[in-house]
């Protein structure tokens, strides 16, 4: 039988060698006639390595009967499990030895919407391994591989020890080997394995058995070449026999020819091939012949398997499905769980933690917030899963001086992440290294927090308005006054309690008596008025300088009631950044290296810059008059504005973080006496001040930037995410997702609100004039209840002494003694009592004369 082969071969060396066409012969056997400026040579045989021919290059491909070999038809199977299994990406390998892909490099995945990548599988494992690394750089994770047994399991172990195992990953092996299973050194992967079925030998065809034990492996491209070789030698030694072909043909040499004596042989030699095949039996597989060139090829079906390895042992064998090797035929599926075997989308998130944008909770050890849930918004338009890691030095990225970046921008760069998602500002710097999607959140800029300024609240404020020792004084005064009214209206022969006849027509017959003084003076400092003054002229000097002196002390109270309770409420030292500049009370700085911290550095060194080139034009000895009297006109044309503030901040020192900030605004510890104002994103000051009573938020928001999602550069997810993004913003959802972590945030405190300009004075600080109020409704409950007792008891007291007989009586006269002056005589009044005890009671008789 090996002898036969080798027969096929020799007659092949002649049959092949034709050109043949439905229509004829348009060619010369051989290449003899053939002009050397319109020939290339053209393996026809590579595998057999018996053939070399020269043809015309323009018509070569309506000469030759195309026939899909094994290696040539398998990686169709990659086109219909991307399409069925919805595949977005896939990195292709190949095994030189059995497959060749350099022309399918552009038609493989044709209109066909998955990202890929073909090239040629290393041959040391380490170059796999670095293979591999590469693929997954370009977000690949789903990685096929056309080989046999022995590159199968370098490549599984070197995805292996780069952990591409789990629900990440997808591995797919094809192979032509229909007893190879892989056997890799693997600790957990599964795999959708495809190789061909296994064919069933029949008794009539041991023969051929025979023959499949010598050929080389893989036995179903051996076999095909072994297949088709014979078949083309029968083929045309069935024409020679009928003869279609004659056996000596007519030829041409180069001299005769004249581009229109070309020979015309009458052959259709695809209808001998299809006549001969159809008696023939395959080695392996047998050939399906198409309508026309191009769709001819080897039939034969593979079978999917899905394998699971672990710790190094195959577990699982599960058959899932068949596809019949063809030209756009579809897989028959008959387990659906193959279909979960691709790499779920799954992208890695690298990020800074940032409330309420995104936080960790250390408990569940999940990540949550504002831009969490955005992310989960986002896969419900776009599919996809995600996994979230800090990045290690908490930077959101920043340029260096030397060139280089770091924090969130730095992953992306080095293809560590798919996504940078924070509240990250997007940054003329940035976007020269990454993509940023479209803005997912207001402008944000850089704001000032302070502590909140205490006004110091009492129910007995109108007290504070004056000091303690004005209020000892006015009481003194008052009591002294009272006093020397009751001694001057006492002693004063005009007084009405010593002329009560002079004065007994008067409607006020008012005796100014010690409590009555009081009463006067106390009354006198109310808008009611004292009443009735004294008679006597001492008497009303003391009043009236009573008066002035309650209208200046009521009229000063007043005024400064007023301005206390108005003025503490106005008191605000710093109201924008100008004013945070202009003083040197107030310290302030941002977070070293923090984007508050970029901001100044950078306006301080453009103002430096533009101050060299402005002092380089004032002092250029070469300008002219003219020109250096244009230039007169600028003293200093620069700010120093953002120099000076920066010097400040330098002084003072940068807090190294949040925590350190904050112990300075509330000027704890070594900060003590020093006031601070906080600069800082925004973002991270509202959050602050949303949680913290003793904060406010300063001025308005300035170097305002929005926030968005990085990607890297020439990712297709910017696009992805602008569509979703865009879904989004239009059914307002952002706009619910912000109240809930703004306005409806469960941690949000419920904090007192400003004192408005507008607002009138609060309970808190005029709340104990109600106090007095009440007090003096108490004391005068509890007078009137001593009155109505005291009324009670003398009643009784004076049934008793009426009950009782009189044993004496006495009588207090009044005797009357004039007394002689020069001028006239005036009546002076001495008493004297006559006690008199009568039946009815003792009385008092008052006798005068």
């Amino acid at each position: 039988m090996i002898s036969d082969c080798c027969i096929a071969k020799i007659y092949m060396l002649y049959v092949l060698s034709a050109t043949f066409t439905v229509h004829g012969v348009e060619d010369t056997i051989d290449g003899h006639t053939q002009k050397p400026t319109q020939s290339r040579p053209v393996n026809v045989l590579e595998h057999l390595k018996v053939l070399r021919l020269k043809i015309n290059r323009l018509t070569w491909f309506c000469f030759f009967f195309f026939v899909m070999s094994p290696s040539d038809l398998a990686p169709e199977a990659i086109r219909q499990l991307a399409i069925q299994m919805n595949i977005t990406n896939a990195g292709i390998l190949y095994d030189k030895k059995d497959f060749v892909m350099i022309h399918k490099y552009k038609s493989l995945l044709l209109n066909v919407p998955t990202r890929h990548v073909i090239n040629s599988l290393q041959n040391m494992i380490d170059n796999v391994r670095e293979q591999l690394s590469k693929l997954r750089d370009l977000d690949v994770v789903n990685y096929f591989l056309l080989g046999d047994e022995d590159s199968t399991n370098m490549l599984l172990n070197a995805g292996n020890s780069l952990s591409f195992t789990g629900r990440k990953y997808g591995w797919f092996i094809l192979t032509l080997d229909e007893e190879m299973w892989p056997s890799c050194a693997c600790e957990n992967i599964t795999i959708l394995l495809l190789k061909p079925e296994t064919p069933t030998v029949s008794d009539e065809n041991q023969a051929e058995s025979v023959i499949r034990t010598k050929f080389p492996k893989p036995l179903i491209t051996s076999a095909f070449y072994y297949d088709l070789t014979l078949l083309g030698v029968s083929a045309m030694k069935s024409a020679l026999d009928n003869g279609d072909w004659p056996l000596e043909p007519n030829h041409i040499d180069c001299n005769s020819y004249d581009e229109t004596n070309t020979p015309t042989r009458e052959l259709d030699f695809l209808a001998k091939l299809m006549a001969v095949s159809k008696n023939m039996t395959p080695t392996y597989a047998g050939i399906s012949w198409g309508k026309k060139n191009g769709e001819h090829h080897v039939d034969f079906k593979m079978i999917m398997y899905m394998v699971n390895i672990e710790r190094e042992k195959i577990t699982l064998k599960e058959k899932g499905g068949d596809w019949q090797a063809g030209i756009e035929m579809p897989l028959q599926v008959t387990n659906e769980k193959i279909m979960n075997n691709t790499a779920v989308t799954s992208y890695r998130v690298v990020t800074v933690q940032h409330p309420p944008f995104m936080m960790y909770n250390n408990k569940t050890k999940e990540w949550y917030g504002f831009c969490v849930d955005l992310l989960n918004a986002i896969c419900e338009t776009v599919p996809f899963e995600y996994e979230i890691r800090e990045v290690e030095d908490g930077e959101f990225g920043t340029l260096k001086e030397n060139g280089s970046w770091n924090g969130m921008i730095k992953e992306l760069i080095d293809k560590r992440a798919d996504i940078a998602l924070s509240s990250l500002w997007v940054m003329a710097e940035r976007e020269k290294v990454v993509d940023f999607t479209v803005p997912f959140y207001d402008l944000v800029g850089l704001s000032i927090m302070m502590q909140k300024t205490k006004t110091s609240t009492s129910l007995f404020k109108f007290l504070t308005v004056l000091e303690n020792d004005v209020w000892f004084c006015i009481l003194a005064a008052y009591f002294f006054t009272s006093f020397l009214m009751w001694l001057f209206d006492r002693w004063s022969p005009y007084s009405y309690q010593n002329n009560r006849d002079k004065y007994k027509d008067d409607e006020e017959k008012r005796e100014f008596n010690l409590r009555e003084c009081f009463w006067f003076c106390m009354t006198s400092l109310t808008p009611q008025g004292g009443g009735e003054a004294p008679k006597n002229l001492s008497g009303r000097l003391v009043a009236a300088t009573w008066w002035l002196f309650g209208f200046i002390i009521i009229a000063s109270y007043t005024a400064n009631l007023a301005a206390f309770l108005t003025v503490s409420r106005l008191e605000i030292p710093i109201e924008n950044l100008d004013d945070l500049s202009k003083q040197y009370k107030i310290q302030y700085a941002p977070i070293r290296n923090s984007p508050g911290y970029s901001y100044f550095q950078r306006m301080a060194d453009i103002e430096t810059r533009f101050y060299e080139i402005w002092k380089d034009m004032s002092l250029n000895d070469s300008l002219s008059d003219v020109e250096r009297a244009k230039l007169a006109v600028w003293d200093y044309p620069v700010s120093d504005k953002y120099t000076k503030m920066f010097q400040a901040m330098k002084e003072t020192g940068f807090p190294a973080d949040i925590d350190e900030a904050l112990k300075r605004i509330r000027q704890e510890g070594q900060y003590a006496n020093n006031e601070f104002a906080f600069i800082e994103d925004a973002s991270t000051i509202k959050y602050l001040v949303m949680t913290n009573c003793d904060l406010t938020q300063i001025g308005e928001e300035f170097s305002r930037k929005p926030y968005a999602i990085a990607v890297q550069q020439g990712s297709p997810l910017k696009d992805q995410f602008n569509n979703a993004i865009l879904i989004l913003l239009n059914k307002r959802k952002l706009e619910k997702m912000k109240n809930e972590w703004w306005k409806n945030n469960p941690i949000r405190k419920n904090c007192d609100l400003k004192n408005d300009q507008s607002d009138g004075i609060s309970i808190h600080n005029i709340g104990g004039v109600f106090l007095v109020i009440f007090v003096g409704i108490i004391f005068a409950c509890l007078t009137l209840a001593f009155e109505y007792w005291y009324y009670r008891h003398r009643a009784k007291v004076t049934e008793l002494n009426q009950a009782t007989p009189p044993k004496t009586k006495m009588t207090k006269t009044i005797k009357s003694i004039r007394v002689s002056t020069g001028k006239a005589m005036d009546t002076r009044i001495f008493g004297m009592w006559e006690k008199e005890r009568t039946l009815e009671g003792g009385y008092i008789n008052l006798l005068g004369s």
